[in-house]
């Protein structure tokens, strides 16, 4: 009788157990990268499936008509499942796309973008641009590592966050870092666990490829030790350490630099337009050094910009768009929220000897008070967070400049701005995906709108 109480069927319409185990077969994809099936008539997305697999999944969550699930068990394989590089795979909350064909990986954001596009805007660019692809692995120039002290065991966990958990997963390697960041991470872990200090560390970043930095977020004073031993391994792997015991403001360094005077800036270069950008360790910049280098080179081309033409360029940062824009020969006007940031892409320019170049700092998402907005422009630039830029492209739209590039890190702000452009008459001249995060659902896209009575430069 128990056993039979155990298999007892359950109605059509009853929600699947959290933690049940299903058995179904997978049709396509979603587009984050999900297998789709059918289980008992409801929608089941499977973390980690393919099409063409019968897998059994684990219930992660359950409504009426959808079940989210992951990968428990491969029960019949697709012929296009790659074996990931990762030992972590499993747990991180990561690269959790490493079990397709980069092609598919492609085509997986392609669709997501096309999707947005269609659903939120009744979309489609004039032209679909091939996508921008570099290195799938050895690529990452920024990660951070999480922290967490076990008080009753004494002991420091260091890892990334497990997937669908607050849990850490400690890791040895991470094979989407460029070289010098996972030799360091290998050596770094061991390190932070043997510190006096341990107890209070909060996080660690490691950021850049030929001089990373190693940032350290402390509650705590380090010791005299401590701080040696952080010296010691950042020379070691030639990098420099910088701490920050605080709010971002309190962030200094390098360790062993003179107090108060930040020296040695750590610095990424756009080669093609020999260009040089110093950061600070808590500033923005790209994590994909060459997809950057493509991702610039083709703004420019797409931008057409003639001599002496009047450019905005909105959310700049360091100048990663404004320094070549101008280096094009365009009159620039660069706008970012950060005081700081600005400041430091004015020396960016100082530094690379541009001068047509002209930096304000303002809130993008109030321009009330925007006076650069009552300049002349030909042409804008965008490259906003997540959450979009609606207010802006609205004002830009009044301004009828002729061509804005928006630079996106989320389809669905990007469709509901472009549905925004189309509506006050701009073309969606050409669009296209950009393989920021390789291994990841991850998508980074560009795309070219046109005023209706303006003619993209040839």
């Amino acid at each position: 009788m128990r056993g039979h109480r155990g298999r007892a069927r359950q109605a059509p319409d009853a929600p699947a157990a959290i933690g049940q185990r299903i058995e179904l077969d997978l049709e396509r994809l979603a587009h984050d990268g999900r297998g789709i099936g059918r289980w008992q008539g409801r929608i089941v997305f499977v973390d980690g499936g393919l099409p063409g697999e019968r897998v059994q999944a684990r219930v992660l969550k359950a409504r009426s008509k959808l079940i989210e699930t992951r990968l428990d068990k491969l029960l019949v394989a697709s012929p296009e499942r790659q074996t990931p590089r990762c030992a972590h795979i499993d747990l991180c909350g990561g690269c959790s796309l490493q079990h397709m064909p980069e092609a598919t990986q492609l085509q997986v954001k392609q669709q997501a973008l096309v999707q947005q596009l269609q659903h939120f805007a009744g979309l489609e660019p004039e032209r679909w641009m091939p996508a921008l692809v570099g290195p799938t692995y050895g690529y990452r120039q920024r990660t951070r590592l999480a922290m967490r002290w076990d008080k009753r065991l004494g002991l420091l966990e260091v890892g990334y966050r497990q997937r669908s958990s607050s849990d850490l997963v400690e890791v040895q390697e991470c094979p989407v870092l460029v070289p010098a960041l996972e030799a360091l991470v290998q050596d770094l872990v061991p390190l932070l666990k043997s510190l006096d200090g341990r107890a209070g560390l909060g996080h660690v970043e490691l950021i850049g490829d030929e001089a990373p930095v190693l940032l350290v977020r402390h509650m705590q004073e380090l010791s005299e030790a401590d701080l040696q031993a952080l010296k010691d391994l950042a020379d070691q792997h030639g990098a420099s350490c910088w701490l920050q015991p605080g709010e971002p403001s309190t962030l200094h360094g390098p360790i062993g630099s003179a107090p108060g005077l930040n020296q040695d800036l750590p610095a990424y270069h756009l080669p093609d337009q020999g260009l040089r950008f110093e950061f600070m360790p808590g500033d923005f910049i790209q994590v994909n050094a060459r997809i950057n280098q493509m991702m610039v080179n083709q703004a420019l081309e797409w931008l057409a910009i003639q001599p002496g033409e009047q450019v905005l360029d909105l959310f700049c940062g360091v100048g990663n768009f404004a320094l070549p824009l101008a280096h094009a020969g365009a009159q620039v006007t660069a706008v970012e929220g950060s005081v700081e940031m600005v400041q430091r892409a004015q020396k960016n320019a100082q530094n690379n000897q541009l001068e047509s170049l002209h930096f304000s700092s303002a809130d993008l998402s109030k321009l009330q008070d925007a006076n650069w907005l009552t300049q002349p422009c030909d042409a804008a630039l965008l490259d906003p967070p997540r959450d979009g830029a609606e207010q802006l492209v609205q004002q830009l739209a009044d301004k009828a400049v002729g061509r804005i590039l928006y630079v996106s890190c989320n389809p669905a702000t990007l469709a509901r701005d472009a549905g925004l452009l189309a509506a006050r008459g701009y073309r969606l001249v050409q669009a296209g995906i950009m393989d920021m995060f390789p291994q990841t659902a991850h998508v980074e896209a560009m795309a070219l709108f046109v005023a209706g009575n303006k003619v993209k430069p040839v």
